[in-house]
């Protein structure tokens, strides 16, 4: 079995960065992606430097992959289900039972986004519909907006979103529990409430025309903001090796370094505590891969 210097979990900006730092320091690496994070749902990233027309995730991991395997690095597509350590060596086990060894492990697993699946919502994804208001809010400067989310995150949503328009409508999927100070707070600011379960999401190349309810209700937008609370990030592998986590779940690591508290263990992108920029995570990816070559290269001495 071949053993690889590094075993990056995730191929998304966070893992492909990373991957493009290792490979330019020759070393062996192998990316195990399940093509499931979200990155690969956005339909455009409108906030990175160099693509002022925007940039799909789809486009960045095609162009990231295709960079990567000119630098060597392996790819495969499979969802990893086991990784444990043994002696000095780390065991990562995909669910098509293939295994692979490596000195040095990188989770860059990403997050789980928590948000209903109805039709129309994928086509919109980062287009007219968004997750993250650093990424984006300025995407909705001055549009008519639908915060659709659920009780009080939706509505701390609405306060965030406030600085960039004021056309705003707060649809509360369910008449999910608001707390008596939110729903001052958006009465104070004349947002109107609407307590519906939304069905699906009328819309056109990806631009967002309505939202529907179950009850035949329709509001007619131009952009919405997704906010239902409980996205985790996806640190069950990790913390499986027995790497430590925050309250929320984000990893914790040496912040100059990115390592974890496990020798030989780093992680980086939106499994860490930071805003959740593709920037941020391409960073995070290629700070780990400095410091995962200077702990390989202490290792051969």
């Amino acid at each position: 079995m071949m053993k690889y210097d590094c075993i990056i979990i995730g191929g998304g900006p966070a893992g492909l960065q990373a991957a493009v730092q290792l490979g330019r320091y020759m070393r062996s690496v192998l990316i195990v992606d399940a093509g499931s994070g979200r990155s690969s749902a956005c339909r455009k990233y409108s906030n990175l430097l160099g693509f002022p027309e925007g940039v799909s995730g789809d486009t960045l991991r095609r162009r990231g992959l295709k960079h990567i395997e000119a630098l060597g690095v392996t790819h495969v597509e499979e969802e990893v289900s086991r990784v444990h350590k043994s002696f000095t060596d780390f065991i990562v086990q995909t669910r098509k039972d293939r295994v692979y060894k490596g000195k040095s492990l990188l989770f860059a697993t990403g997050i789980q986004d928590a948000y209903p699946y109805v039709p129309g919502l994928q086509e919109c994804l980062g287009v007219s519909v968004y997750i993250c208001p650093d990424c984006d809010g300025y995407e909705v400067k001055g549009k008519r907006t639908a915060v659709w989310g659920r009780g009080d995150p939706g509505a701390d949503m609405v306060g965030t979103i406030y600085y960039w328009t004021r056309d705003i409508i707060y649809v509360n999927h369910g008449a999910f529990p608001l707390s008596a100070e939110k729903r001052r707070g958006l009465e104070d600011k004349e947002i109107p409430v609407y307590e519906a379960v939304v069905t699906d999401l009328i819309q056109h190349h990806g631009q967002v025309q309505s939202l529907r309810s179950s009850t035949g209700e329709s509001w007619a937008v131009e952009k919405i903001f997704l906010a239902f609370g409980g996205s985790r990030p996806r640190t069950e592998l990790a913390y499986s090796l027995g790497v430590i986590q925050d309250d929320k779940g984000h990893v914790l690591v040496e912040p100059r370094t990115k390592m974890t508290n496990i020798e030989g263990v780093w992680a980086a992108g939106d499994i860490l505590m930071h805003s959740q920029l593709v920037s941020t995570a391409a960073a995070d990816g290629a700070q780990a891969a400095v410091w995962i070559h200077k702990w390989l290269h202490r290792q051969s001495f």
